[in-house]
């Protein structure tokens, strides 16, 4: 079998935001790669490079091999991307040097662990290895706190995200339940609006769903409306006297306007092109003065009204979903597997074979996908995740509830 096998060394970046399982799909193509391609005489060194390609061009490499497995396993549970990691978007000069630097270290098999943009950076160094005639076997991990990779059911990073989320909103609620006012929550997710989504797991789900916060949620997916808003908040506010509200990063107007992205002065911009979102109060600010200025009576005084930006801290929280840290694992380890096979490319995706709701156990499997059919795509909710103009359906509560894990049960007086 060894005979059948490119021999080399192999490497491993990470890409993009770091997440709470990042650490575990590292970890899951060292141990894939050790007891697989290295065990049979394929793979010499394992290599991580740091801060992603980024290092590999700058030969800032680790042995990954080295690593005593008592320690990759505390790795693991780490959150964070152990290797650092960036955010570059490689051209075709770049990946040209990203080549070279493969060469140079007799690097066979890469592994890239990432999201969208991160696939896209496979795929061109896959295609452009093949152009040259150099033997190299390029593989995707999938990343993403977002969970907007196409061909996934759902993305490493994401539950665990997700069940940040879901944790802060229901302690914020309950906060908001006792010093009323309106609270906004702006929540990340740039053009998907899956992590703002998993805010609706905060309500009990043994109470009317318009009792518990979030009352309000709004994703990019529908289009917002300023006017709309005031009304659905003025509605919630005059019933209860307070009102609870989960906004995406990423919400959009009619014509697909990022609202966030046309606030921000000065706002940097990243390699791909991206308004850096996360690190600005612009959109929270803005949507508290309006409803302080629209809502506020005649002669009377302004509401209570206040807004955070969850920002970075959603990313790698320190409370991983238990189902998360075994799949981000998993992950990595059918990745290294793929290149056992002989495959010379291919992005890992996750399939739901059990869909954990209505009695049925949850279950997934793996399954290899081209990387042109992932890289560079963005997938959205689906229709029938969503409810109304500002609310998700019961259908997206069953789908992202596995993921997350138990969450707390309070009570109320």
């Amino acid at each position: 079998m060894a005979s059948d096998r490119i021999k080399g060394n192999a490497v491993i970046g990470q890409s993009g935001g770091p997440t709470a399982v990042i650490n575990q799909s590292l970890v899951g193509v060292v141990e894939g790669l050790r007891g697989g391609l290295q065990a049979i005489g394929a793979v010499n060194t394992i290599y991580g490079m740091r801060n992603g390609v980024r290092g590999l061009i700058r030969d800032e490499l680790v042995d990954l091999g080295a690593l005593h497995q008592d320690r990759l396993d505390l790795l693991a549970m780490t959150p964070s991307a152990a290797l650092a990691s960036t955010r570059d978007k490689p051209d075709t000069a770049y990946c040209e040097r990203i080549l070279a630097a493969c060469r140079r270290h007799d690097i066979r098999y890469f592994f890239y662990i990432g999201g969208n943009d991160s696939s896209d950076t496979c795929r061109i160094i896959s295609e452009m290895a093949a152009s040259s005639g150099y033997e190299m076997g390029c593989f995707h991990v999938p990343k993403t706190v977002d969970n907007d990779l196409v061909k996934n059911d759902h993305t490493p990073g994401f539950p665990s995200a997700a069940r940040f989320v879901a944790m802060a909103c229901m302690a914020d609620f309950l906060d908001n339940v006792s010093l009323p006012g309106i609270k906004i929550n702006v929540i990340m997710g740039r053009h998907a609006g899956f992590l703002t989504a998993a805010s609706a797991l905060a309500r009990r789900s043994d109470r009317d769903a318009t009792t518990d916060g979030p009352q309000l949620i709004y994703v990019p997916e529908v289009p917002f409306d300023l006017d709309r808003f005031v009304g659905e908040v003025e509605e919630v506010y005059a019933r209860k006297g307070r009102c609870h509200i989960a906004v995406s990063e990423g919400i959009q107007d009619k014509d697909g306007k990022a609202i966030g992205a046309t606030l921000i002065k000065n706002a940097q911009v990243d390699a791909h092109g991206n308004t850096q979102l996360s690190g600005s109060s612009a959109l929270g600010d803005l949507l508290a003065d309006l409803l302080k200025t629209r809502l506020t009576p005649a002669g009377g005084k302004p509401p209570r009204v206040r807004a955070d930006t969850f920002g970075y801290i959603q990313r790698c929280w320190p409370d991983a979903s238990v189902i998360d840290r075994i799949e981000a694992r998993r992950a990595g380890r059918q990745a290294a597997v793929y290149a056992l096979q002989g495959h010379l490319s291919g992005s890992v995706a996750i399939l739901r074979t059990g869909k954990g709701y209505d009695g049925e156990p949850y279950a997934s499997t793996f399954e290899r996908v081209e990387l042109q059919d992932v890289a560079a795509k963005t997938r959205h909710l689906p229709p029938e995740f969503l409810h109304g103009t500002h609310d998700v359906s019961q259908a997206f509560l069953d789908y992202c509830r596995p993921l997350v894990g138990d969450l707390p049960n309070f009570e109320r007086l």
